[in-house]
């Protein structure tokens, strides 16, 4: 699966095999267990979303207004699990952080872009650290974040 039109995260997750519902719920249980109140789990680009909802931040996301401002996202591509996280683009710091802790705990290479992390087995993904990144950015500090990044 590359994009998903499904409209709710459990239609998304029932669209899966089970295999890889299986993991994409952990994954999901992951982020819920460990995100900051505020955030707001919705169906973002075809994919799992965490978004600062309009009501925290009217202004939405500067590419589409109308849209909440995202955070993060959860995909089950094609050849990999996809975790999109905003704030480890924008802040160097938790950068640092997560791959140093990926490299003391994940016994497989880390394979990451900018934003993304691409998860290729199953069997060694790092759920309590993805968790533990869900954790680091509150609402607030992510607004905090990305208002200084699109004002450079």
């Amino acid at each position: 699966m590359v994009q998903s039109t499904a409209q709710t995260p459990e239609a998304y997750l029932a669209e899966l095999t089970e295999d890889r519902r299986a993991v994409m719920e952990q994954l999901r249980a992951a982020v819920l267990d460990n995100l900051p109140a505020g955030f707001e789990e919705v169906m973002s680009y075809g994919m799992l979303g965490y978004v600062v909802p309009h009501s925290l931040y009217p202004d939405g996301y500067h590419c589409d207004p109308k849209l909440p401002l995202p955070f993060m996202n959860l995909a089950a591509q094609k050849h990999f699990y996809g975790v999109y996280h905003m704030g480890i683009y924008a802040d160097p710091d938790l950068m640092a952080w997560f791959q140093a802790e990926y490299r003391d705990r994940v016994p497989t290479k880390l394979d990451m872009g900018k934003s993304c992390l691409r998860l290729k087995t199953p069997k060694k993904l790092p759920y309590d650290l993805i968790g533990e990144l869900a954790a680091k950015m509150t609402p607030q500090d992510w607004i905090e974040r990305y208002e200084a990044g699109i004002r450079r």
